[in-house]
C-alpha cells in the first residue's frame, strides 16, 4: 500500500513496488506490460492460425462456424484457470471478445 505521506503525482515518480524481491517503478512496470503484451500478441496470433485451421476443416465437413457448446466449454476450462486477479466476469468478457474476432476470423475465409 502506498504511504499516505506522497501525493498521487509524486507516487507516480517515487514509488516503488516489489517484485519477487526486486524493486520496480513505474518505468520497469511499463516495460513489464511491454513485454507481456509481446507475448500476448505472438499467443492470440498463434490461437487465429488454429481458429483458421478448425475453420477450414468446418467449412470441408460443412459445420458450423458458431458452436455455443464448445465456446460454453472454453469460457469453463478459461473461469477453472482464471488465478486472479481478474474476476471470472472481467476475464470471461475479454474471452468472449477474443472468440468473437476468431469467428469473425472462419467466417471471413469461408
Amino acid at each position: 500500500m502506498v504511504s499516505t505521506k506522497y501525493s498521487a503525482a509524486s507516487c507516480v515518480e517515487t514509488c516503488c513496488v516489489a517484485l519477487r524481491g526486486e524493486w520496480m517503478d513505474i518505468s520497469d512496470w511499463r516495460r513489464k506490460i511491454d513485454e507481456l503484451d509481446v507475448e500476448i500478441v505472438r499467443l492470440i496470433s498463434q490461437r487465429a492460425a488454429a481458429a483458421r485451421a478448425i475453420g477450414e476443416l468446418k467449412k470441408t465437413a460443412d459445420l458450423p462456424v458458431y458452436e455455443p457448446r464448445r465456446e460454453q466449454e472454453v469460457f469453463d476450462r478459461v473461469r477453472k484457470a482464471n488465478p486472479g486477479p481478474l474476476a471470472d466476469a472481467e476475464l470471461l468478457h475479454v474471452y468472449e471478445r477474443i472468440i468473437d474476432v476468431m469467428r469473425t476470423l472462419q467466417r471471413r475465409d469461408l
